[in-house]
């Protein structure tokens, strides 16, 4: 097993997952008020083109450090979860950015594709929003060496930011022809 790398403190670690997590839900739903009017010289939808790159990537990351702590391989596991976060930080400021720069989008299909759409829409939007905490937690027992405690955690967080993931780029192929 792994040595812990950050000194326990439950108390110190709630507080800051639970205001960091607020801060970002703050902000992402802050997002549907604000459009910065700025006129540049790109596609600002090329931000959900690189957010749906990066939730493949996390995806491909996150099954990929399954298989590693399956075979025991932890170092593996754990090189493979923080690429997974750094990966989710970049996607966070990719997301802001397109938000602030393109506003919202409204999807065009007709039918069952319309139904089907907003479906996965909702069902990623709402984990999306409550994801992030359970990841916080998940990351911080692994760090503080509490393994059973990890384990036990990420079998609750492992699926449903997997889903975030892969749904991530469908909803973006869903959405993509009707950018302006």
């Amino acid at each position: 097993m792994l040595q812990a790398t950050l000194k326990k403190n439950d108390v110190k670690a709630k507080w800051l997952i639970g205001i960091f997590s607020f801060v970002v839900f703050a902000v992402v739903v802050a997002l549907g008020k604000i459009k910065l009017d700025i006129k540049l010289d790109f596609d600002v939808h090329i931000f959900a083109l690189i957010n749906a790159i990066i939730n493949s990537l996390v995806a491909v990351l996150l099954v990929a450090a399954l298989i590693a702590v399956k075979q025991r391989k932890y170092g593996l596991h754990k090189k493979l979860m923080l690429g997974s976060l750094i990966l989710s930080i970049l996607f966070l400021v990719s997301y802001i950015s397109h938000h602030l720069l393109s506003g919202d989008t409204k999807f065009g299909g007709e039918g069952f594709i319309r139904t089907i759409y907003f479906i996965i829409l909702s069902t990623h939007i709402f984990l999306a929003a409550v994801i992030l905490p359970f990841i916080l937690f998940t990351t911080y027992r692994a760090m503080i060496a509490e393994f059973p405690a990890h384990k036990k955690l990420a079998k609750i967080t492992f699926p449903l930011w997997l889903y975030v993931a892969i749904t991530g780029p469908i909803v973006y192929l869903l959405i993509s022809p009707y950018y302006h």
